[in-house]
This record gives C-alpha cells, structure tokens and sequence, in this order.
C-alpha cells in the first residue's frame, strides 16, 4: 500500500514537472517560429518587430488559442470564417489561409491609421502602444497595454527592434 502511494506520488510529480517544461518551451517554440515573419514585416513596414510579436504572443496566448489553432489568427482581428460551416467552432474572428496572413493584416491596420507615417521607424515600443490603445484596437485598454508590454519585457522583444535603429542611421 505504501509503495503503490509513493509510486503514485512519484508520477503526479513527473507529469506535473513535464507540464512545466512544456509550459516552458511554448514561448521559445512561438518565438522560433514568428520571429522571422516578425523582423521581416518590420523590415518593410518600419513598424517594431516586439510589438508585432508581443502582440501576437499575447493575443494568441503564444499560439495556443483556438482562434490561433483553428483559424490562424494571431491578432484578434474581427471578421468572416468558415468554422460554422464545418460545424466544430463559432467564433467572430476572422480566418487566414496562413498564419503568416495574419501577421501581415496585422501590420496593414497598422498602415492605415493616421498616426502611422509619424511613428514609422521608431522603435519605441512602449509609444506604438499607446497609440494603437489611443486608436481603440484593444477594448482592454490601458490593461491590454501592460500585458503587452509584459510580454516585451519577459523575452526581450525590444532587442529585435536593433535592426529597425541601424535601418534608421
């Protein structure tokens, strides 16, 4: 009897430590994946790869949601799918043939707004922030703006930004 409890022990103990590591690996996997779409999208858009990503890694709960899993949508963004139609999930937000499509409607709201041309190139993480707060994309609001910013911050997503300062020089 007390074997077979110090057995039982033992496996809640390695299944909960596996959960641990695989909690662990979600952010570095969702980085290793979405970090080169990111640099790139700042590349051409001038808009800062940690916001593009904390953004992403926030809104998608780092590739994990549903909307991320089932449509590709990394950001939140409103609009038609076809999941009623496959009868699994309803869900309001739009579907993307890529994940990379969603990253690149993302950056084109992004362009559209009036305040775009004036922060183009900067890479201050913590302005494009408040603007896109200032511009309603989140109804979180100021909450959504520091949960954003805590994503920046824990993995160093500013240090992508370099390359958008050396673009600038």
């Amino acid at each position: 009897m007390l074997l077979t409890q110090k057995r039982n022990l033992l496996l809640c103990g390695l299944l909960a430590s596996g959960l641990v590591v695989n909690a662990q690996r979600t952010p570095q996997k969702y980085l290793r994946q979405y970090e080169p779409v990111a640099t790139d999208l700042m590349k051409e858009t001038g808009i800062p790869a940690s916001v593009i990503l904390g953004v992403a890694m926030l809104e998608s709960g780092m590739g994990t949601s549903k909307n991320a899993r089932l449509l590709r949508n990394h950001f939140g963004i409103v609009g038609r799918n076809n999941l009623a139609k496959r009868g699994s999930y309803r869900s309001r937000y739009k579907e993307y043939q890529t994940d990379t499509a969603s990253y690149r409607h993302f950056v084109k709201l992004i362009q559209k707004r009036k305040w775009y041309p004036d922060m183009k190139g900067s890479s201050q993480y913590s302005e494009w922030l408040k603007m896109l707060n200032h511009s309603k994309y989140s109804s979180a609001g100021q909450t959504w703006v520091k949960r954003v910013t805590s994503m920046i911050r824990r993995y160093k997503l500013y240090e992508l930004d370099d390359d958008l300062n050396l673009a600038k020089q």
